[in-house]
């Protein structure tokens, strides 16, 4: 049966919780002028991996990449899926802990970091244990609940643009490509679509709605960096740790009934965090599953165990950026080394028919 609306739906929400907080201020650190040329070439970038990694999964029908590397034999599969799960682990470490951080310095600063993981976690790891079609369905309920607010908040947030701070356009010397703050916005990028070659044989869709939901996306990568620098420039967003969100509390409607409209605009990208996080657990879970065959329960547990342990060890914002860091040269092997594998196993399997 074709699930493409369920899996276009979770592409976009799990991205949207992406895009907000970290993205907008590493591409403003990276680049001094024309900020559309390094988001453009991430988005094509962005593109051209999703293509080949779906191009590569349609010549396996109802088989996802466990599946499809296992075929090639268990030691070709453990050397292509251990660093992916080791990837997926590192995300889940980072992502919690960075967005436990963000929630504590934004507006629950008497709380402390663990009581705000041990939240992310459990509810994660309660969708990762019920199951993909489960997580997937409730991404439905919080995209019709949340994404109206988002759609609202991001036409308020133009209330104090300055047009003439989009100049100017054009960066000469393209020398954000090397700078570490560019690199690292990659991972808005590479998070959200590893999951199309998990979901397979659960769930089926169509791979030109898929593109269509990135394409989709693009106006909220411009827009998550240019309304900070249209509202203050770049020189005063740039020194800020998450622009848009301060660019949302400078704005004042006065006949809404409530003071402040970044809380409720965190809280829906919260919620499609967890729903990343659900998803990297169950993803985790379903490659220890290829391993160890065992319930899915225990595993989840030992993972949000691992993870929460390791959070905990992050002391601070700093360790935070170090690690993201570090986990730069880990992701890109991943959207180097996942869909182009999967794209020439295919191509081979396809030749020799």
């Amino acid at each position: 049966m074709d699930r493409s609306f369920h899996v276009v739906l979770m592409y976009i929400l799990i991205h949207l919780g992406l895009i907000f907080f970290l993205y907008p201020n590493d591409i403003i650190s990276s680049s001094d002028k024309g900020q559309w040329m390094p988001i453009m070439i991430g988005l094509i970038v962005h593109f051209v991996f999703v293509w080949i990694y779906m191009k590569g999964l349609s010549f396996f029908p109802n088989k996802n990449i466990i599946h499809i590397y296992s075929e090639m034999g268990k030691g070709f599969a453990t050397v292509f899926l251990f660093p992916v799960f080791i990837y997926l682990l590192l995300v889940n470490i980072i992502g919690v802990r960075a967005y436990s951080e963000i929630i504590t310095i934004i507006f629950l600063s008497n709380t402390p970091s663990w009581a705000i993981i041990v939240l992310f976690l459990f509810i994660s790891a309660y969708l990762a244990v019920k199951g993909v079609e489960v997580i997937f369905r409730t991404g439905i309920i919080l995209a019709l609940l949340f994404f109206p607010i988002i759609l609202f908040v991001l036409i308020a947030s133009f209330q104090n643009v300055d047009w003439r701070y989009v100049f100017p356009l054009i960066d000469d010397d393209f020398h954000f490509i090397t700078s570490p703050s560019y690199l690292e916005s990659f991972s808005t990028f590479i998070g959200g679509f590893l999951f199309l070659g998990f979901v397979a044989p659960y769930l089926t869709y169509n791979r030109k709605k898929v593109l269509t939901a990135a394409a989709i996306l693009i106006p909220f990568f411009v827009l998550a960096v240019y309304i900070p620098v249209l509202t203050f420039g770049r020189n005063t967003a740039s020194t800020f740790m998450f622009p848009y969100i301060l660019t949302i509390d400078s704005t004042y409607i006065n006949w809404l009934m409530f003071d402040r409209v970044t809380m409720f605009f965190i809280l829906c990208l919260v919620t499609f965090l967890m729903l990343l996080v659900s998803l990297l657990l169950w993803m985790a879970n379903q490659i220890l599953n290829h391993w160890i065959p065992h319930k899915p329960v225990y595993s989840v547990i030992g993972l949000v165990i691992i993870i929460f342990i390791t959070s905990l060890m992050i002391i601070d914002w700093k360790a935070v950026e170090q690690l993201l860091w570090l986990n730069s040269f880990l992701r890109f092997y991943v959207i180097l080394t996942v869909p182009l594998s999967i794209y020439f196993i295919g191509r081979r399997r396809k030749g020799r028919a």
